[in-house]
C-alpha cells in the first residue's frame, strides 16, 4: 500500500472518530482520484478503505441505536413499574411506544368476549376523533392474525398490503390518519394474548429487526404491567367492598345493640306493670315516628305520635296478613302492621311508622314492640274488650254444643254480655275455598264486633251469629267483603232466624246442609241460604216450612186469587198439566183459549217474565202440587176457605 492509501486510512480513522457525515467518506474517494499519479492499485485501496469505513461506521450507529433503545426500554420498565390505574398505564404505554421508535402514532386494542368485538382502548398521537372507543370487527386487519397467533406483525403501507384482511372501518380510520406503515406487537400474561400494542408512521416505513424486536420487548413488559394494574384494581376493588361491609357491619351492629337496649327498656316497663298508653309512649320515643294499638275487636286501645286515618278496610287486611303469617307486614307509605299475640292468642294488632334511624330494620322494630306490648295487654285483666271477646266466643261454642245446656241458663249467659237471643238472628257459615283459613279467623272477630254478634272457628270454617231476619242477605254481605280481602273464593251459607237458643242450634245445623248441599251443587264461591235454595231447601230445613216455600213460590198468585176470587192457580195447573198448551188448557177448564191467555199474560205480570224457564216452572209446579195437598187437608178438617173463587170472565 502506497503513501496515497496509508494517508487515506488515517482520514478514515479520523472520520470515524469524529463521526463524521457520510458525504466526508465520499469526498476522500473524490479527493484521490484527483490526486496525480495515483494507480488503479491505490484507488482500489482507497475504495476498500471507504467501504471498510462506512461499514464500521454503521455498525456503530446501530450499536448506538441498539443502547439508546435499550436505555429507553430500561426507562420505559422502570416508568411501567409506578402505580398506575388501568386507564393511565395504558396511557403510558401509547405515549412510549410512539416514542421509543419516533412513529407518529400508537395505540391499544383489547377485545370484548361477551359482545364478541374488538375495542381501541386508548391511543397516542391521533389527529381524529374516530380511533378511541372504535369497535372493529373480529377477523380482520393486523390484530386479529395477532391475536390468533402471538407473534408481531407488521406492513410498510397497510392499505396498499394484499396479505391483510381488511375491514372498510380499520380502512377508513387509517385514511382519516394519513397512516401507511403499522406494527402490531401482542400484550400477553404468560402465554395468553389479552390484547394488541399498535405504532405506525404517516409515511412507507421499513421496521428493522431491531425495532420489531424492541416493540416485543415494550409489549411483553406492557403485559406484565397491565396485568399487574388489573389485579391492583380487584385488589382495590376488594378492600373497598371490604370496607363498606365493614362499615355496614358496624352500622348494624350498632343498632342491634341500640334495639337490645330498647328491648330491654320495653320489656322491664311491661314486666313492672306499666300500662300500654305509657308503654306504646316510650315506644315511640324510642324506635317510632308513629304507633296505634288496635284490640281484636279493632277498637283502637292506645296511640303515640303521629299516623295517618287508616279506614276499617285497610286495617282488617293488614290484620288478617299480620296475624296469618306472624311476622310483620309491610303497607304503603312506609307504614309496618304486626301482630300483637301470646301463643296462639290474638290481643290485637300493632300499626307503625319507624323513625328514620331505624327504618332499614323497620320488621325487627314492629316485632320488638308489638312482643312488649302482647305482655302488658295479656296481664291486665281490665281489659273487657278481652275478656269480652273470650266470653263471648264460649258463649257460642256452648249454644252450638251436643248436648246443648239449658236454654235459660244459655239466655241469661246472652243477657250479661249484650246479647239479646229473643230477638232475631241469622247463623252465617263461610268457607274459604283456598288456604286463607287463618286470615278468615282475624276476619271473623272483627266482623262479629262489628256487627254485635258472636263468631267461631270451626275446622277452617268462619261460624257467625248475627243479628237480623234476613239470612240471604246476610250470607251476601258476609261474601262481598271477605271474597275480595282473601283474594280467593268463599262459599257462604245462612240459615234463620233463629229466636231462642235452641233454634240457634237447628240453624246451625241447616246452615251446614245447605253449606253440603251447595258444595255438591257445584256452587262453591257462592252465597246463599236454605230458603233461597228453593225446594232443596225445604228438604234441608229442620221443620220443612211447606208453607214458606208456597208463599215464596206461588204466593203472590195465591193472593191474587183470594182477593178477587179468581182462578189463576187452577189454569196455572192446568197450562202444565196439558204440556204447556193454551189450547188444550182451556178445554180443560172449559173456557175459551182468549181467557186462559189473559191469565197467562196476569201470571206473568205476578210471577216475573221467566217463571216459565225449567228450573222455576219446577218448583211452581211443586209448589202448585203443595197447596193443593195443603187445600185438601184442610177441606178435611174443616179449616177450609169460607167461599169458593169466582170464575174470571
Amino acid at each position: 500500500m502506497g503513501r496515497l492509501a496509508d494517508s487515506v486510512a488515517f482520514s478514515v480513522l479520523e472520520l470515524l472518530a469524529s463521526e463524521a457525515p457520510l458525504a466526508r467518506f465520499e469526498e476522500l474517494l473524490e479527493e484521490a482520484r484527483r490526486t496525480c499519479g495515483s494507480s488503479e492499485e491505490e484507488l482500489e485501496s482507497v475504495g476498500r478503505l471507504r467501504e471498510l469505513g462506512l461499514s464500521i461506521r454503521s455498525q456503530s450507529k446501530r450499536r448506538q441505536q441498539r443502547e439508546a433503545g435499550l436505555s429507553a426500554l430500561v426507562d420505559t420498565a422502570r416508568d411501567l413499574a409506578m402505580p398506575y390505574d388501568l386507564d393511565s398505564l395504558l396511557k403510558v404505554i401509547t405515549r412510549r411506544a410512539r416514542l421509543l421508535l419516533g412513529v407518529d402514532m400508537s395505540y391499544i386494542s383489547l377485545p370484548d368476549e361477551e359482545q364478541g368485538y374488538v375495542y381501541v382502548r386508548t391511543s397516542d398521537g391521533h389527529t381524529s376523533t374516530l380511533s378511541v372507543g372504535l369497535k372493529l370487527p373480529q377477523g380482520s386487519g393486523l390484530g386479529s392474525d395477532v391475536l390468533a397467533n402471538p407473534s408481531p406483525f407488521w406492513t410498510p403501507d397497510y392499505l396498499a398490503d394484499q396479505r391483510i384482511n381488511h375491514s372498510p372501518v380499520i380502512d377508513e380510520v387509517v385514511r382519516a390518519e394519513g397512516l401507511h406503515a403499522i406494527m402490531a406487537v401482542p400484550l400477553s400474561h404468560r402465554t395468553r394474548p389479552f390484547g394488541v400494542l399498535y405504532i405506525a408512521d404517516r409515511s412507507v416505513r421499513y421496521f428493522t429487526s431491531d425495532e420489531i424486536a424492541l416493540m416485543t420487548s415494550l409489549g411483553d413488559l406492557a403485559g406484565v404491567a397491565i396485568e399487574k394494574a388489573k389485579l391492583l384494581e380487584e385488589a382495590g376493588a376488594t378492600v373497598s367492598r371490604l370496607e363498606l361491609d365493614t362499615s355496614r357491619a358496624e352500622a348494624g351492629l350498632q343498632e342491634v345493640r341500640e334495639l337490645a337496649d330498647a328491648q330491654q327498656v320495653l320489656l322491664d316497663l311491661a314486666l313492672s306493670g306499666t300500662d300500654p298508653h305509657a308503654l306504646i309512649r316510650e315506644a315511640g320515643r324510642l324506635l317510632a315516628s308513629g304507633l296505634r294499638i288496635y284490640a281484636s275487636d279493632g277498637t283502637v286501645l292506645s296511640s303515640a305520635g303521629e299516623l295517618p286515618d287508616l279506614d276499617e278496610s285497610t286495617v282488617v287486611a293488614a290484620a288478617m296478613d299480620a296475624h296469618t303469617v306472624r311476622l310483620p307486614v309491610p303497607l304503603p307509605d312506609n307504614l309496618w302492621a304486626a301482630a300483637v299475640r301470646a301463643g296462639s292468642t290474638h290481643l290485637g294488632t300493632l300499626m307503625l311508622r319507624p323513625s328514620a334511624a331505624h327504618a332499614a330494620h323497620a320488621d325487627r322494630v314492629a316485632q320488638l314492640i308489638a312482643q312488649a306490648v302482647a305482655v302488658p295487654l295479656l296481664l291486665d285483666s281490665s281489659r273487657a274488650a278481652t275478656a269480652l271477646g273470650h266470653v263471648r266466643d264460649e258463649l257460642l261454642d256452648e249454644l252450638l254444643a251436643t248436648p246443648q245446656r239449658p236454654p235459660q241458663q244459655l239466655a241469661m249467659r246472652a243477657q250479661r254480655i249484650g246479647i239479646d237471643l229473643s230477638r232475631p238472628h241469622v247463623l252465617v257459615i263461610a268457607r274459604p275455598e283456598g288456604d286463607s283459613q287463618g286470615k278468615a279467623a282475624t276476619w271473623a272477630s272483627l266482623y262479629a264486633h262489628r256487627m254485635s254478634g258472636l263468631k267461631r272457628v270451626d275446622n277452617g270454617r268462619a261460624v257467625l251469629l248475627l243479628p237480623g231476619t234476613d239470612p240471604g242477605a246476610a250470607a251476601r254481605a258476609v261474601s262481598e267483603e271477605l271474597t275480595p280481602l282473601l283474594g280467593t273464593p268463599v262459599t257462604v251459607s245462612s240459615a234463620g232466624p233463629a229466636s231462642d237458643p235452641v233454634s240457634v242450634f237447628h240453624a246451625h245445623q241447616e246452615a251446614l246442609r245447605c253449606l253440603d248441599a251447595m258444595t255438591s251443587l257445584g256452587s262453591t264461591g257462592r252465597a246463599a241460604s236454605a230458603r233461597e235454595l228453593g225446594f232443596i231447601g225445604v228438604l234441608l230445613s229442620d221443620n220443612h216450612d211447606v208453607d214458606g216455600f208456597i208463599d215464596s213460590t206461588i204466593g203472590p198468585v195465591l193472593d191474587y186469587d183470594q182477593q178477587r176470587f179468581t182462578e189463576l192457580a187452577r189454569t196455572l195447573g192446568a197450562y202444565f198439566e196439558t204440556g204447556n198448551s193454551p189450547t188444550y188448557a182451556a178445554q180443560k177448564l172449559h173456557v175459551h183459549t182468549n181467557t186462559v191467555a189473559r191469565r197467562l199474560e196476569r201470571i206473568s205480570e205476578l210471577l216475573g217474565p221467566e217463571w216459565q224457564k225449567p228450573e222455576r216452572a219446577f218448583e211452581i209446579q211443586l209448589a202448585l202440587r203443595l197447596s193443593r195437598v195443603r187445600r185438601q187437608l184442610l177441606d178435611r178438617t174443616g179449616e177450609g176457605p169460607a167461599a169458593a173463587p169466582a170464575e174470571e170472565s
